[in-house]
């Protein structure tokens, strides 16, 4: 049966002061009236039974989680400790064939913004599809429509039928030039919404993770602290895709956006006729390309451009647009009693 592994764990920093470890991305209302973790259940209906979708996360989350998902109980799995995204898709991968010997799955990110449930859905079952045909791990790669630089790119490889291709290379965040090249020579965005059959997740971990595969036997006596105690941080991609030749890629077609930063928000919110983005009590008066959010009192702007102007948490953020991506180190720059949030 197919199953479906929603990864909703956050730090709370992308998005900061209006973030927190226990508000983080996932939970915040920032493309519109929900959040992108309740867009993500509701963008499974009728294609993956709530009681096969499995919600892994903190315990810091998990309360806050169960109140916005309707999800049974049993959907989530608390991680003992975070430990990048390759442990907790191999226990969540593991813990579906425990209660399914053979499950499929598809693993997807809480904190996208998707424009298009239908083609979604539509891709993510090509991409299981795939899986079992191929009996290879897939990656669902996006056409690109800019050169983003903070994405990781694809680079498809031969044809292995008329929806997959075997996967030529990985590149990580490249620089605007190559980026642009990536594009010419058809890369596609690798958007993080994977699928596989478990057996063939665990055969690859075996085969390529020493992270992670000497500590599979505790999983399989259910011993998940202590596979959480024993396996190192790594990532599914760096861990199991980049180093396996057993991964096949289909396209997306589907609007796609991990919204990684304040200045995201031009592309998944509207934009007033100068380029603005607002939310909350909000006036500008001459500005523009600014995007501003407020959670507390009017908010006066006047003869500004190119700005990110927050207020949350009793606390306000003012950047030059361009610096958005590097706001962690605006963060690791600042006091603790000011940078962390209650």
């Amino acid at each position: 049966m197919q199953w479906a592994i929603l990864l909703a764990g956050g730090s709370g920093t992308r998005f900061w002061p209006l973030s927190s470890p226990s508000r983080p991305k996932q939970l915040l209302p920032l493309a519109g009236p929900r959040s992108s973790a309740e867009d993500a259940v509701d963008r499974l209906a009728g294609f993956i039974p709530a009681e096969r979708i499995l919600v892994v996360s903190g315990g810091s989350l998990a309360d806050r989680l169960r109140d916005r998902l309707a999800l049974p109980r049993e959907s989530f799995l608390i991680e003992p400790r975070a430990a990048s995204t390759g442990p907790a898709l191999v226990w969540a991968t593991l813990e579906a064939a425990r209660r399914d010997p053979h499950a499929t799955v598809v693993s997807m990110h809480a904190d996208w913004i998707v424009r298009d449930p239908a083609a979604f859905v539509a891709s993510a079952a090509t991409a299981l599809e795939t899986a079992i045909r191929h009996r290879r791990l897939v990656t669902v790669g996006i056409v690109p429509s800019r050169p983003e630089t903070g994405f990781g790119y694809i680079v498809p490889g031969e044809r292995l039928d008329s929806a997959a291709r075997a996967v030529g290379r990985f590149v990580e965040k490249p620089d605007g030039a190559r980026a642009l090249d990536l594009m010419a020579e058809g890369a596609l965005w690798n958007s993080g919404l994977f699928a596989w059959r478990a057996e063939d997740l665990r055969r690859e971990v075996m085969a390529h993770t020493p992270e992670i595969a000497p500590y599979l036997p505790l999983l399989d006596a259910e011993d998940v602290a202590g596979f959480f105690r024993g396996v190192r941080d790594v990532s599914i991609d760096v861990g199991v895709f980049e180093r396996s030749d057993s991964v096949a890629v289909v396209a997306g077609d589907f609007a796609w956006d991990d919204i990684g930063t304040w200045e995201a928000l031009a592309r998944v919110r509207t934009r007033d006729r100068r380029g603005n983005v607002t939310h909350g009590a909000v006036t500008l008066v001459d500005c523009s390309d600014c995007i501003v959010w407020n959670d507390g009192p009017p908010m006066v702007l006047s003869g500004v451009h190119d700005l990110v102007v927050v207020h949350a948490n009793e606390r306000t953020l003012v950047l030059d647009r361009a610096r958005a991506p590097d706001l962690k180190r605006t963060l690791d720059a600042l006091p603790a009693d000011v940078r962390e949030l209650g």
